[in-house]
Order: structure tokens, then C-alpha cells, then sequence
């Protein structure tokens, strides 16, 4: 399912840019979730990055965040990065879900706050996986 290959480069599905952005305040955890570590990312938000320890050794860990996310997930139409940079400023709207052509769950959303916020934080913790597989569908 995924569209790497031993005779190909994986393709870039995740930016090093839009990581070291959301790594600014990445003390809530929002760059391990972007580069889908949901369990570290929830971690880092109760722990406030591990109390900025971890939050700090993540500058440099970026890069292979980045290359491990590239490996994971399935290139495709519905790109990674206009998902994310929606699901975190406009996630409680349901922009992000109307993006990806959800349209039911996006009007939900857009009416309930996100679903009651809950909707929202499941998405921080699937949005990767939701994309991979439309991405897949489509290849």
C-alpha cells in the first residue's frame, strides 16, 4: 500500500519546513502529530514537550521524523501539508474535512465546533492514516 519501493526514492509527502514550524510550538506535541506519532504527540502535550527537554532534542530529530513520515505515507492528490496547516488552525470548522471531500463530516463539524473538540483531537491523532488511504485509493 505504500508507494515506496527499494528501486524508487519515496516520494515527499510530509515538508521539513511546515515540521520546523509547527515545532516552534511544538511543546503541545503538534509536530509529532503532524509526522503522524500520535502517542509522543499526546505525550508532549500533557508533558509540555517533556518539559521542553524533549521539545529541544526534536530540533534535531526532525529530519528523520520527516524521512520515517515520507516512508509511511502514500503520495497522492490530497496533499499532507494543506491538510495539517487546516486541521490546525481551522480543524473546529471542518476545514480540513472538507478538503479531503468529506463533505457530511465537514458541515458536522463546521456545526459542532469540531464535533465537541473530540473530533478535532481524533483527527490529530488519524489525519495521516485518513489521507495515506484516500491517496492509495486513488493511485
Amino acid at each position: 500500500m505504500n508507494s515506496y519501493r527499494q528501486d524508487q526514492q519515496p516520494q515527499n509527502t510530509h515538508s521539513k519546513l511546515l515540521g520546523y514550524l509547527l515545532w516552534i510550538v511544538g511543546f503541545t506535541g503538534s509536530h509529532r502529530f503532524y509526522y503522524g506519532k500520535p502517542v509522543t504527540g499526546t505525550i508532549w502535550f500533557f508533558t509540555f514537550g517533556l518539559l521542553g527537554i524533549g521539545w529541544l532534542i526534536d530540533l534535531f530529530l526532525i529530519p528523520a521524523m520527516d524521512r520515517e513520515a515520507d516512508l509511511r505515507f502514500n503520495a497522492g492528490s490530497t496533499d499532507y501539508n494543506v491538510a495539517w496547516v487546516l486541521l490546525t488552525f481551522l480543524g473546529v470548522f471542518g476545514a480540513h474535512r472538507l478538503y479531503q471531500g468529506k463533505w457530511i463530516s465537514g458541515i458536522v463539524y463546521f456545526l459542532t465546533g469540531g464535533l465537541f473538540l473530540l473530533g478535532v483531537l481524533y483527527d490529530f491523532w488519524t489525519l495521516n492514516e485518513q489521507i495515506s488511504v484516500k491517496n492509495a485509493q486513488q493511485g
